[in-house]
């Protein structure tokens, strides 16, 4: 009982923030231009801080070059779920213009602006290296498979641009955890007002990625909010099947417990929200994917608690 409490209290503490965010959008405080800049400042300046900050003051070498190697296991699963995704397409019709984003939404998830505060509001800080590690397989494989099976709907003809590919992958927030990596491995110690600076900014990203998600659940609408039959396959595949392929393959693994409870909790995570961006671009249906991302990230909250209480009986 003391587990689902601490889970319903953390999950509290976002949606309060989520809330906000939505509430002020409804009174006109942001607009379109609003959500852009709070994106850029996440994804481009705080976050990189934070995980510069992070993982400088939590881990140390052996610590890090143990963790690495599972990296494997998100990889394998998202593999696995874009596997399933395929065979759901056939077997259930989904129409050819929605078949490379069912599938992209199906098999990522939204590892930062609501995988990281979830997991910082229910493990602490302690949990933030691992939540890193799923976010370097979940953004590599967006931006190079998730991206090409969306450009796939689009009716373009299919290009890859190998640099803007490796510039999505080697985003900020990634150089920043390979940054702090390297720093660790040299044994580097930054001035004591640098640390500062770095913690200062970085603890902009839980409410400015809450205050995000509010906004765009205002800007998508709650009355397009609709269960048709691939928006329920979809949430099957993020809250069902994702994190049980997941824990088949952690709970057997020599790992921190924390970790094993870290990955089943990324696995099941809402829609990225840089689908319906990618989708706009390559002129697929954005409406649809911004409606998932809606969707399926008010259900993570309800969803959460759950796999808290779950995750803590897999030891």
């Amino acid at each position: 009982m003391q587990v689902f409490e601490h889970s319903i209290s953390g999950v509290l503490i976002i949606l309060v923030m989520i809330v906000l965010g939505y509430v002020l959008a409804e009174r006109k405080w942001f607009d379109e231009n609003s959500t852009k800049l709070i994106a850029k400042i996440v994804t481009q300046i705080s976050l990189p801080c934070y995980m510069v900050s992070t993982i400088m003051n939590k881990f140390s070498a052996s610590e890090l070059a143990k963790m690495m190697p599972d990296l494997r296991f998100p990889v394998i699963s998202m593999m696995i779920l874009m596997a399933i995704a395929f065979a759901l397409v056939r077997i259930f019709k989904i129409r050819d213009s929605h078949a490379g984003l069912f599938s992209s939404m199906f098999f990522n998830s939204n590892t930062v602006f609501v995988g990281l505060p979830i997991n910082q509001a229910l493990f602490g800080s302690e949990s933030i290296p691992y939540v890193l590690i799923y976010y370097m397989a979940n953004t590599t494989i967006f931006w190079t498979l998730g991206t090409y099976l969306i450009q796939r709907d689009g009716g373009h003809e299919i290009k890859f641009d190998l640099k803007k590919t490796l510039g999505k992958i080697f985003s900020p927030p990634l150089l920043g955890f390979i940054i702090g990596v390297i720093f660790v491995l040299l044994g580097v110690k930054l001035p004591a007002f640098v640390n500062s600076d770095l913690d200062y900014i970085g603890s902009l990203t839980i409410p400015l990625s809450m205050l995000f998600i509010g906004i765009s659940v205002s800007h998508a609408g709650l009355n397009k909010l609709v269960l048709k039959k691939d928006h329920a396959l979809i949430l099957f595949g993020r809250f069902i099947c994702a994190p049980l392929l997941m824990s088949l393959l952690v709970i057997p693994a020599d790992m921190p417990l924390i970790m094993k409870q870290v990955f089943i909790l990324q696995s099941a995570m809402p829609v990225m929200t840089n689908a319906p961006v990618v989708a706009n671009l390559y002129d697929a249906d954005s409406d649809y994917a911004a409606v998932m991302v809606t969707e399926t990230t008010l259900i993570s909250l309800v969803i959460v608690p759950v796999l808290m209480v779950i995750t803590q009986n897999i030891g």
